[in-house]
């Protein structure tokens, strides 16, 4: 059995040497390799990589062309993997590495994919929100299922990341596509430790553009959802124009109001515009995968798959 790490790096030139000891102390006994794809990070990353692939046999290290995201760069990761089981965890050491065997032993009881669980997480308050939202739109929107916590420390079987690596289209989102392949999946609960070094690479826009590209590539509830807002607004206005007429009708003497008139038109004009680029964002994508825009560009790599530890 051979296990394959896959770690999307992105400045973490300070602590990715520590993550991958800590992944060959545990995993000694074993047969594995480590993929570390850099995501044109600003400080001396790729270097740090590079050093790390040339010291180890059984490292390979990827550097992209730009900054294409995070999980550009596990498919990337995943399209060098050999490995029988494929393992995803995070740069930082926020994931701990060295209780990678209760995701082993939880898929060895039959489960597709695994994913790590945190009693209490240590990002800041801004990301502990936002994986909230995450959470609660990927349920309503891409059918994930009720209870289940979709983390970025993973362990999935071959067949799985064999699925992964044929979806082409330029804007990936990993959750949904795990959650396209199969049903099997399930939590574990680990720890999960503070950040030691530097700061989460996601900021607001990042995460508002991850949450759009997951849920506009892989469902079309949004555009319902917009469907449903305009038939609202309609009604509403319906309703205001009869309650208009009547009050008229009732007290001539009333002025018809330029103010109801002027909220109604911002109403209907704001749906209007959110509709509008709802549709503008499906078809944008469509153009992009039509023009077949890159998932990813890899620039460099060092390493080669096929040697075992």
């Amino acid at each position: 059995m051979k296990y394959s790490f896959v770690i999307p790096c992105y400045n973490s030139s300070k602590t990715i040497l520590l993550v991958v000891e800590e992944i060959k102390d545990t995993m000694k006994e074993e047969s594995f390799e480590i993929i570390l794809v850099n995501d044109y990070s600003s400080d001396n990353t790729k270097d740090v990589i590079f050093d790390i692939a040339n010291k180890y046999n059984n490292v390979i290290a990827i550097n992209f062309s730009k900054n294409f995201g995070q999980h550009a760069a596990l498919l990337a990761g995943y399209s060098n993997a050999s490995g029988d089981y494929i393992i995803s965890l995070d740069d930082d050491g926020q994931t701990p590495a060295n209780q990678v065997y209760k995701l082993i032993d939880k898929l060895n009881e039959g489960y597709d994919v695994v994913f790590a669980n945190y009693k209490v997480k240590h990002h800041n308050k801004f990301r502990n929100i936002g994986s909230k939202i995450n959470d609660l739109m990927a349920e309503k929107l891409i059918n994930k299922p009720k209870g289940l916590y979709l983390s970025s420390y993973f362990i999935a079987k071959r067949f799985v990341i064999d699925e992964l690596v044929k979806y082409d289209s330029s804007f990936p989102y990993v959750s949904g596509l795990l959650l396209r392949t199969t049903s099997n999946l399930v939590n574990v609960d680990v720890d999960h430790r503070d950040r030691t070094e530097g700061e989460s690479g996601y900021t607001f826009m990042k995460l508002l553009m991850l949450w759009l590209n997951g849920f506009t590539a892989f469902s079309i509830k949004p555009l319902r959802v917009s469907v449903y807002m305009g038939v609202l607004v309609a009604l509403l206005g319906f309703i205001l124009l009869i309650y208009s007429l009547l009050n008229k009708m009732l007290n001539p003497e009333v002025p018809m109001g330029w103010t109801s008139l002027t909220a109604i038109m911002s109403l209907v004009g704001g749906v209007t515009l959110m509709v509008l680029g709802m549709i503008g964002e499906y078809i944008g994508r469509i153009y992009m995968t039509v023009n077949k825009a890159p998932q990813y560009v890899i620039k460099e790599i060092k390493g080669d798959k096929n040697v075992e530890n």
